[in-house]
């Protein structure tokens, strides 16, 4: 096990946490490795899906397991500590508002108010500049 896996807290699916941005960044690599590995596991389901039509009888079963895949994905990073917008989307709450991401982007590039909808963030350099927030400096230790 690598040193990063030994060093993330692994919490209840009910407990979002704050994160600094170094923090956010930290964990990335691996938000990005379990999203890719679900995105991976859902494209079977997708596929058949897309293929299917709506009155097929064996639909349900393939949605079923489609949900499953997103579910366990929205669960390991729920007890992560973050917050799941939508397919592959998350936020990092930092206290103030939401560190964004969305893959596959390589990066957290965006910030969006708790007011905010996903699809209304900033770019994270313009909020720094702007606010020069505490999230963006320090760690919590």
């Amino acid at each position: 096990m690598s040193d990063l896996l030994q060093m993330i807290s692994i919490g209840r699916l009910d407990q979002p946490r704050c994160f600094t941005l170094s923090e956010a960044r930290e964990l990335l690599p691996t938000v990005t490795r379990i999203t890719e590995r679900a995105k991976k596991d859902l494209h079977p389901f997708q596929f058949k899906l897309h293929r299917m039509l709506m009155a097929d009888p064996r639909r349900q079963s393939v949605e079923a397991r489609y949900e499953i895949v997103v579910r366990q994905w929205a669960d390991k990073l729920r007890r992560l500590g973050l917050v799941i917008e939508g397919l592959w989307e998350v936020d990092f709450d930092t206290g103030e508002g939401y560190l964004c991401w969305h893959y596959p982007e390589i990066r957290i590039a965006s910030y969006r108010e708790y007011y905010q909808h996903f699809d209304q963030r900033r770019s994270l350099d313009e909020v720094i500049e702007e606010l020069d927030p505490d999230w963006a400096h320090f760690s919590h230790q």
